[in-house]
């Protein structure tokens, strides 16, 4: 970009900022061409004209007061096209003829309270300027044809039509910003919103992995309290997959509170963040739970087909949920059942014991399960799945949810 051209652009950046400035330039430039133009145009020679009186500094001060009158036609529009009025009408008794400066100042005036006036205020000032108009030229010494007079009380029309079309405008383009604006408040809202959702989701998240590896470790170490005397094998492996647990416990939650941190860069911390467990890594699940002495076994039927990956996180921490729970509540010489269904669009997950958990679950212990069968609900309702807790017939309890494979 040219320097000439960056100094233009300058320029209306700053009279954009101080209209009042810019009006304050447009009516100096309008006496430096209509004040030469009063004192140096001769009026023709006819017996209308000698009406005129000459130009003389009463004159040339009348109009300058006049045509200055612009520096405020933004400020106070309907202000100035009154004294631009009474101005006129004042040069007319003293019988100055009309010039480019004050006639271009009245227009001016017309167009500003078009422009920066509502409807009522613009629409009064457009009838009183119209009026004007008119008598004055009735009234001008000078004989017009009545085409010329129509011409001209048009243009006065035509002005005011102008100010007030800019006037819309302006308005559209200032409802379509501040529209923008909102819609960028709602996407933060929205945005934020969407943060403390997902944050909630790994709050359950976290609760799940602390409940199953604690469950898990829970049992291990009350194992290996009562075998430690007459079988110190088993308790010494039974405090292993205590470590082992503990330590995927760990991993885990380190992985899921990294999550949680808003100063870590979003795109090295999902390089670094392992990814979700899903239906996959149900095997080393059941294998974690049996090693505490449940009894599970797992069935799947219909053709396997992986779900989609919220689906796939939601179905596992069911199984994991639900399996907790068992290991909590259904008592030491109970077993459970796993089994997956795919359907033709939709995988139902069925975790059950044959426990004594029923009472205990839905008794005195309920408020802290309670948690736990939110989880499971909110979980499943997430993905658009259905699903039912309950005891089961024959004893025991059951849980049995269906994920549509496309969340």
């Amino acid at each position: 970009m040219s320097p000439r051209i960056r100094g233009l652009l300058s320029i209306r950046a700053w009279l954009s900022a101080r209209p009042q400035a810019a009006d304050a330039l447009l009516a100096l430039g309008l006496l430096a061409v209509g004040l030469p133009q009063l004192f140096l145009e001769k009026l023709p020679a006819d017996a209308e004209f000698e009406q005129f009186r000459d130009p003389d500094v009463l004159g040339a001060l009348l109009v300058a007061a006049v045509t200055m009158a612009l520096t405020w036609r933004r400020r106070a529009p309907m202000t100035v096209l009154m004294f631009v009025i009474v101005g006129e009408l004042v040069l007319a008794v003293l019988e100055y003829p009309p010039g480019v400066s004050d006639i271009a100042a009245f227009l001016l005036a017309v167009y500003g309270v078009a422009a920066h006036r509502g409807l009522a205020h613009s629409a009064l000032g457009g009838l009183v300027a119209f009026a004007y108009f008119v008598t004055y030229l009735v009234l001008l010494p000078v004989s017009s044809s009545p085409v010329t007079m129509v011409s001209d009380a048009a243009l006065v029309v035509g002005v005011w039509a102008l100010g007030r079309n800019l006037r819309l405008r302006r308005a559209y383009f200032a409802e379509l910003e501040d529209r923008a604006a909102r819609l960028e408040r709602a996407r933060g809202t929205d945005a934020r919103a969407a943060r403390i959702e997902e944050r909630s989701r790994i709050a359950r998240e976290l609760h799940d992995v602390v409940a199953h590896h604690v469950s898990v470790m829970t049992v291990q170490a009350g194992a290996a309290r009562r075998i430690i005397d007459r079988d110190p094998g088993s308790a010494r492996e039974a405090m292993s997959t205590i470590e082992e647990v503990g330590r995927t416990a760990l991993s885990e939650m380190r992985r899921i509170v990294g999550v949680l941190r808003t100063d870590r860069d979003p795109e090295r911390a999902g390089r670094e963040l392992a990814p979700q467990p899903g239906l996959g890594d149900l095997g080393e699940l059941l294998d974690h739970v049996r090693e505490t002495g449940l009894s599970v076994q797992l069935w799947i039927e219909g053709e396997a087909r992986p779900p989609s990956p919220g689906v796939d996180v939601a179905a596992f921490r069911l199984i994991q949920e639900a399996l907790t729970n068992t290991l909590k509540h259904a008592g030491p010489q109970a077993r459970a059942w796993v089994r997956l269904y795919y359907g033709d669009g939709d995988l139902t997950v069925e975790i059950e014991d044959d426990g004594r958990g029923t009472a205990t679950f839905m008794g005195d212990d309920a408020d802290n399960a309670g948690h736990g069968l939110v989880g499971m609900y909110e979980r499943v309702a997430l993905y658009g799945g259905e699903l039912k807790i309950g005891p089961r017939v024959g004893g025991g309890f059951g849980v049995r949810a269906r994920f549509p494979l496309e969340a």
